[in-house]
């Protein structure tokens, strides 16, 4: 029977329909969690091939639904599933995925119709979505009038198919093998709930990264057999970690085995790692509510043994070869720092970068690179090789001297880091109090800057005013410029780094905005130059960045910058920095 059905409209409906999905991967998974919703065991999604007009296709054997239930549920949109049915499905008791009541229309991301055909106790559904008609109704969806269908079917029958067609042509087909691998870091473990990908299961082997997998005979545990990967990217919190698996079922919630108590492996580290082990022999000792496994049970303790020397072996393999990683990038210019050092001191300076680097695994490169120099630049302060002098003596004594002199020295290091760092920030406060003088001119923040060039950003901090080229500058402007234009010449600077690459900094007034003609003029020098330094890189700076140039036509080596905005960015870095030292104390 033909008939027609509107929205029911939540108040919040306006904002949320605002929100966005990365890729029409993540607007597909939004499907796949509705079928997780209605206790489906199995979904079939199939993905038009390149080159044709196939629709998207995603087919689940849940619960279904009946014409009321689509009228009065599945049309309430903005309505949290979750406060009408509870945090938990009917049947399997899953946690609900559903937050908000719109991620069942992701589907018009990549199409123009999405088709809902579903059967549930003895009733077939179909309605028809077409996305013209809600952008063109904007606030007032409830009048759109959606075609529906209601028909009698076998009580046996149950299930919802989802097909969009008329797909988007802006956007390029869902990949058959992005989709596996973001599906596969939420559903790979789960053996109550299978997903196939045009006719090919998903497994926990789509999870991309490097793969793990060993079997053992314990005495106690019997067979336990551990497959588990180190992702190239970090899972979320609640992803990551091992899964139990007994008889088939996942027991309680992924775990890391005790990992995370373990000071020499970071946690940002060990977010990368997933997986699951088979251990069926532990039946007997999981709770009722199959939510864990007893922790006294002599056997789970057996495997829980061997499971976390096995993720520890690998993860501790990928953190070293990583922190060395980290070093062989910084190895130039980190040598050049440590030359100006005495002989003796170099080694110990060596040793202690790498144990900063350990420290910070996992953030950025730019926070890195900020710890890092400010480390070098510790490693030039007495206080340092006072606690370096107590450590040699201590060699050669009683062990726990040493250990005390070794604690001390960490507590020196988080010190004159943090001692540094504060002292960068009161030098951000003056050059601030700089810039915003209306009486300061370029040459006064060029000598604020010319041995700050930390300023910028972690990538200049090594690179230092190279005299014989400010002479050649200086011979250049003197040669190339004359008469009343000589007095406008541009402040410039430049800098070299240890690789030899060279950077030009044009200073202009903080009361002036930079743009195309400031442009022009740093081009022309830089051109002028080349020949004899070859690639430089620019940056001109000044009091604003002119809001009338387009981004597009701006080079990958040329930077507008503000004073202002150049404070703010190394300010941040600083404060990062300090608090993150902060914690670990």
């Amino acid at each position: 029977m033909a008939r027609h059905a509107q929205f029911r409209v939540d108040p919040r409906l306006t904002s949320l329909l605002g929100e966005t999905y990365r890729s029409t991967e993540h607007a597909l998974k939004e499907l796949i969690d509705n079928a997780w919703d209605a206790d489906a065991e199995r979904v079939w999604i199939t993905l038009p091939e390149p080159m044709t007009n196939d629709p998207i296709s995603v087919r689940d054997d849940g619960t279904g639904m009946t014409e009321r239930e689509v009228r009065n549920e599945y049309l309430n949109i903005a309505n949290d599933r979750r406060t009408r049915k509870g945090e938990r499905t009917l049947g399997m008791k899953r946690a609900v995925k559903g937050r908000k009541g719109i991620g069942k229309f992701a589907g018009l991301v990549a199409a123009e119709i999405m088709t809902l055909e579903t059967r549930a106790r003895g009733h077939a559904t179909m309605l028809r979505i077409v996305k013209r008609q809600l952008l063109d109704a904007q606030r007032d969806l409830e009048k759109v009038d959606l075609p529906m269908e209601s028909n009698s079917c076998s009580r046996d029958e149950h299930g919802t198919t989802v097909t969009l067609s008329s797909l988007n042509t802006h956007l390029t087909l869902p990949q058959p093998e992005a989709l596996r691998e973001l599906l596969a870091l939420e559903y790979g473990r789960e053996r109550d709930f299978e997903i196939f990908v045009n006719e090919e299961r998903l497994a926990h082997e789509d999870i991309p990264g490097r793969k793990f997998s060993a079997t053992i005979q314990l005495p106690t545990a019997g067979t336990v057999t551990i497959n588990f990967t180190i992702m190239d990217r970090p899972a979320s919190k609640r992803q990551a970690g091992i899964v139990m698996r007994v008889g088939g079922k996942v027991v309680g919630r992924p775990s890391l085995m005790g990992l995370e108590e373990d000071r020499e492996l970071p946690n940002r580290l060990l977010r990368h790692v997933v997986g699951e082990v088979v251990a069926d022999s532990l039946e007997e000792d999981v709770t009722a509510d199959w939510g864990a496994i007893i922790e006294n049970s002599k056997a789970y303790q057996e495997a829980r043994e061997w499971i976390r020397d096995q993720i520890s072996h690998q993860v501790r393999q990928k953190f070293h070869s990583d922190v060395k990683e980290q070093i062989s990038r910084r190895e130039r210019a980190i040598e050049q720092r440590l030359a100006h050092l005495p002989e003796h001191r170099r080694e110990i300076a060596r040793r202690q970068l790498h144990r900063v680097l350990q420290k910070f695994y996992g953030e950025s490169e730019e926070r890195v690179d900020t710890v890092v120099n400010l480390m070098l630049d510790a490693m030039e302060k007495d206080e340092y090789w006072l606690v370096c002098e107590h450590i040699h003596q201590a060699r050669s004594g009683d062990v726990e001297v040493l250990a005390e002199a070794l604690e001390q020295f960490g507590l020196v290091d988080l010190a004159v880091i943090s001692q540094q760092a504060r002292r960068r920030l009161e030098f951000l406060d003056h050059l601030d109090a700089l810039d915003t003088n209306p009486k300061t001119l370029e040459k006064e923040m060029h000598t604020a800057l010319d041995m700050n060039l930390w300023v910028f950003g972690p990538q200049y901090s090594v690179m230092a005013s190279n005299q014989t080229l400010a002479r050649t500058i200086q011979q250049y402007t003197q040669k190339q410029v004359s008469g009343s234009r000589r007095k406008m010449r541009p402040d410039l600077f430049l800098a070299q780094d240890a690789l030899n690459r060279y950077l030009l900094i044009e200073f202009k007034r903080p009361n002036d905005a930079v743009g195309r003609d400031a442009e022009a003029q740093a081009k022309k020098y830089r051109d002028d130059l080349t020949p004899n330094f070859g690639h430089i890189a620019v940056i001109i700076i000044g009091g604003t960045v002119d809001a009338t140039m387009s981004a597009q036509y701006t080079e990958s080596d040329l930077q507008f910058l503000s004073y202002k905005a150049v404070i703010s960015r190394a300010r941040h870095a600083l404060e990062w920095l300090l608090n993150e030292l902060a914690i670990d104390k």
